[in-house]
């Protein structure tokens, strides 16, 4: 049987480039990368959280308290903003001597945005009565970022157009932690179902209370400080 003829012309297929195998991208990839997206996320919100709100809210605190001087200078009792109604300026001076935070009527998170609210339905500074305001203790602001350091002993004035009221607190700042539901602690004259902290007998029924969070990160707890007018200072005119 004769030999088979075989061809020995080259083949232009067996020397074209071969394409490497596409490699496809495993499932673990995307959900690397997703969960370092969803970290820096989590990461921005907490710097806006910690450094954002104080730098927005300081600016409302300088622009309310600017507002309500200016009605006051206007003889009006107080100043309409976007935030709210302002009547006050608190002064502690165991956070400062330039601590000055505007009091606004309420307690909503827009109010708390923008200084230390005026608790609802309790008495108005230097009236008979409890007069309740709250702050944050830790971002927007943080007006009460020292309420640990409160001494008995310690001072709060509370100015008005009308008058500046000073009062002296009667126990430490964390000397009375209780759950946000003890709604004694607004009572025109508190007192304590558990017979621990409350106003002392014998400082008047011109009171007035703090209260912010107890603890730095969220928590239903609260801190709670109370006090009684010592002085009341007439404004000029």
């Amino acid at each position: 049987m004769p030999p088979t003829d075989v061809s020995t012309e080259p083949d232009p297929a067996a020397d074209a480039p071969v394409d490497p195998p596409v490699r496809r991208r495993r499932p673990l990839f995307y959900l690397g990368l997703a969960l370092i997206l969803v970290g820096l996320a989590i990461l921005g919100w907490l710097a806006w959280q910690f450094w954002g709100t104080n730098w927005q809210s300081e600016r409302r605190h300088d622009q309310v308290t600017e507002a309500v001087e200016k009605a006051w200078a206007d003889g009006e009792d107080r100043a309409r903003t976007e935030f709210g109604e302002a009547t006050a300026i608190v002064r502690i001076p165991r956070f400062g001597d330039d601590y000055a935070v505007p009091v606004l009527e309420g307690s909503s998170d827009e109010v708390l945005a923008a200084g230390i609210g005026h608790m609802e339905d309790t008495a108005a500074a230097g009236k008979k009565g409890n007069y309740v305001i709250a702050g944050h203790r830790v971002t927007h602001g943080q007006p009460f970022a020292d309420f640990p350091e409160l001494e008995t002993g310690d001072l709060v004035e509370v100015e008005t157009r009308s008058a500046t009221y000073t009062y002296e607190i009667d126990n430490g700042g964390t000397d009375l932690i209780l759950p946000f539901t003890a709604t004694w602690v607004l009572d025109q004259q508190p007192v304590n179902p558990d017979g621990g902290v409350q106003p002392p007998e014998g400082v008047g029924k011109r009171l007035i209370t703090l209260v912010t969070c107890s603890e730095i990160f969220h928590t239903d707890d609260r801190s709670i400080v109370f006090g009684h007018l010592i002085e009341t200072e007439r404004a000029d005119g």
